[in-house]
């Protein structure tokens, strides 16, 4: 018996699993080019969201439908939601440059997060899956890592309640 997550897991072993097997061909093809942007690479991370589905996210400065290399990178961003502190964490590696070279704009539920230091470029954006309070944030960055953390916002329930007499 087949059950929903099991087909839903297969068919994104397939989508990847064929991602990788063309990611061949166009390594390849860049193989005898000479490039000055550092390494290349692509890769998945995979994990169970808050509903028990699976979530995939795609990560690297190669995509299997686009042919050209970016000298900027996508740097890995972890989201962690504690309930218990009723905060967001983002955890995002950027090694290689400086916490003055860090630069956070959030807006519209969406964190761009961008580092440039010598030949080390770093830009992604995270959409944030739940609504936090902009004013709130708080970065850190140590030894490569950058920490964001916002508070939670408690949503109210709208309308009004009315009592039946």
């Amino acid at each position: 018996m087949t059950t929903f997550f099991d087909s839903e897991i297969g068919r994104l072993f397939k989508k990847m699993s064929s991602s990788f097997f063309n990611m061949n061909d166009i390594f390849e093809e860049f193989k005898g080019n000479s490039f000055d942007s550092g390494p290349n690479y692509y890769g998945y991370t995979m994990t169970v969201g808050p509903d028990g589905k699976p979530v995939v996210q795609e990560y690297g400065n190669i995509k299997p439908e686009q042919l050209s290399i970016s000298d900027t990178r996508e740097p890995m961003v972890d989201t962690i939601v504690d309930e218990k502190e009723k905060v967001v964490k983002l955890i995002v590696e950027m090694p290689g440059v400086e916490k003055t070279d860090v630069k956070i704009v959030v807006e519209d539920k969406i964190v761009d997060l961008s580092a440039e230091h010598d030949k080390k470029k770093y830009h992604v954006k995270v959409p944030l899956q739940h609504k936090v309070d902009e004013n709130s944030a708080k970065a850190s960055y140590k030894n490569g890592i950058l920490e964001l953390i916002f508070k939670l916002v408690e949503e109210k329930p709208k309308g009004k309640k009315v009592e039946v007499e």
